[in-house]
């Protein structure tokens, strides 16, 4: 009778230490190194992508609320020179930027007798001027949006890997052990399909973050488009006045 409960007990003991080991913390520890190398991985890229992702909103809501207080200024209806002297020469966000290069090569082409005084020659100029702005300022803005998307794509399949390889491993222990209790078979196949839980931990936050900031990105960048070609035909007109 005595030795019935002490065999009780001791499966009781084993089974509760099998339930400590399917932790996250105690998959973690127990993976094979390959496994535990591609979580590592994916951790370190999920952390990444969380940081990118506080980034792009801070930099987008200051880019835009930037833009508000420029185009308040810039409608309000003073001195397109006095303006440019303020906020054209340097510009501090793209908005004001677009707006210095567009106004700085407008200078140049009404001082510069060679150049075509017309207004569809100024509008090119201003329009090239422009476009190239807007072009260096979006690729600044879009930085690590590659990289969102590279996670997004590629992270699922790298924890499939992982669990591929727990699971191999798991099998090849278990052909070892000749033991094919489901105790002793869960903790190997948790540890692998860990992998691909964190794989997608970090892919799914990835996809979400591309996909709202390629919108947000694509408006900004119709903003700036917008205010470079009404800038261009005001600049235009002027010209024109001129000759």
């Amino acid at each position: 009778m005595d030795r019935t409960v002490d065999a009780a007990n001791l499966v009781a003991a084993n089974l509760a230490g099998t339930a400590g080991d399917l932790s996250l913390w105690g998959l973690f520890m127990q993976a094979d190194i390959v496994v535990k190398i591609v979580m590592l991985m994916l951790i370190a890229a999920s952390v990444w992508v969380w940081a990118i992702v506080f980034e792009k909103i801070s930099s987008l809501r200051r880019a835009n609320r930037e833009a508000d207080g420029f185009e308040d200024r810039f409608w309000a209806g003073g001195s397109l020179d006095e303006m440019y002297d303020h906020e054209g020469v340097k510009p501090a966000h793209p908005m004001a930027a677009v707006f210095g290069a567009a106004m700085s090569e407008w200078r140049r082409s009404s001082r510069n007798p060679a150049h075509d005084p017309t207004r569809a020659g100024v509008r090119d100029r201003v329009d090239r001027a422009a476009g190239v702005t807007i072009q260096r300022e979006m690729d600044r803005l879009e930085r690590w949006m590659v990289f969102l998307a590279s996670v997004g794509s590629t992270a699922p399949f790298i924890g499939l890997f992982g669990t591929v390889w727990g699971i191999m491993h798991s099998f090849s222990a278990i052909a070892a052990m000749h033991n094919t209790n489901l105790a002793v078979v869960a903790p190997g196949i948790a540890e692998a399909l860990f992998a691909t839980a964190v794989g997608l931990v970090a892919a799914i936050p990835a996809v979400i973050a591309y996909n709202k900031f390629s919108s947000d990105l694509a408006r900004y960048a119709t903003r700036l488009e917008g205010f470079g070609a009404e800038f261009s035909a005001i600049l235009s007109r002027q010209s024109e006045e001129r000759v």
